[in-house]
C-alpha cells in the first residue's frame, strides 16, 4: 500500500465540496501500487512518471479520470467520454460517498486494468491533424498567408488540435472569423492557444 503523499494532503484538507468522496476515492486509490501526486492542483496517481488517474472534483459531481481510459475495458458501461473530442481519456462520475462505497470493487478493477495498460506500454491512437476538419475562415488565411501556414504545421499536433476545435466551436462565421483574428498573432509567435 502507498502512502499519501504530503504534498496532496493539503489538497484534500482544503477541499469543501465532495471531501468525503474524494478522501474515499483516494484510499481506495491507494491500494493500487500507484505513486500520489500533485497535478494542475488535482490528486493525480501515476506509474513509473506516466499518468493513470486523477481525482476530479466537479460542479455537480466528482469522479476518476482515467487518462488512458479509451484503452479500458468497460464491462460495466460506466465510463464516459468527457466531450465529444475527447480521444484517450475517460472519467467514472459519482453524486454520493455511498455510490463510491458500494462502487468500490469495481474500481478496483478498473484501476488494475488501467495499471496493466500502462505497464504494457499501450498507447491510444490518435486522429492524425489532417483528420480534423480546418474551418474555411482558418482555411483562407492559412491560404492567403505562407507565414501562418508554416507557423501552424511547425506547431505540435496537440496545440494545431486546440485551435481547429477553437474555432470549430464558434457556430457563426463571424464569431469563426473574430476567433481566428485574434489567434494570428499567437500562431505567428509559433505558440499554443493557452500559452504565454
Amino acid at each position: 500500500m502507498n502512502r499519501m503523499n504530503p504534498k496532496v494532503d493539503g489538497y484534500f484538507k482544503k477541499a469543501k465540496k465532495w471531501r468525503a468522496e474524494l478522501e474515499k476515492l483516494r484510499n481506495i486509490i491507494l491500494d493500487c501500487e500507484l505513486t500520489e501526486e500533485l497535478k494542475w492542483g488535482k490528486p493525480c496517481y501515476t506509474l513509473k512518471g506516466s499518468n493513470v488517474v486523477i481525482i476530479l472534483p466537479l460542479k455537480e459531481t466528482c469522479g476518476l479520470l482515467f487518462s488512458k481510459g479509451a484503452l479500458l475495458k468497460d464491462p460495466k458501461n460506466i465510463l464516459i467520454q468527457p466531450t465529444e473530442n475527447t480521444q484517450a481519456a475517460r472519467q467514472i462520475r459519482f453524486t454520493s460517498l455511498q455510490e463510491i462505497n458500494k462502487m468500490a470493487p469495481v474500481l478496483k478493477t478498473y484501476l488494475q486494468d488501467a495499471i496493466k495498460v500502462e505497464k504494457a506500454g499501450l498507447e491510444v491512437t490518435y486522429k492524425k491533424i489532417s483528420d480534423w476538419k480546418v474551418p474555411d475562415e482558418f482555411q483562407k488565411q492559412l491560404d492567403n498567408k505562407p507565414a501562418l501556414k508554416t507557423a501552424f504545421t511547425s506547431l505540435t499536433p496537440g496545440r494545431q488540435r486546440g485551435y481547429l476545435l477553437y474555432f470549430s466551436g464558434a457556430k457563426q462565421s463571424k464569431t469563426r472569423e473574430t476567433r481566428v483574428a485574434k489567434c494570428l498573432p499567437q500562431i505567428l509567435k509559433r505558440k499554443g492557444l493557452d500559452d504565454d
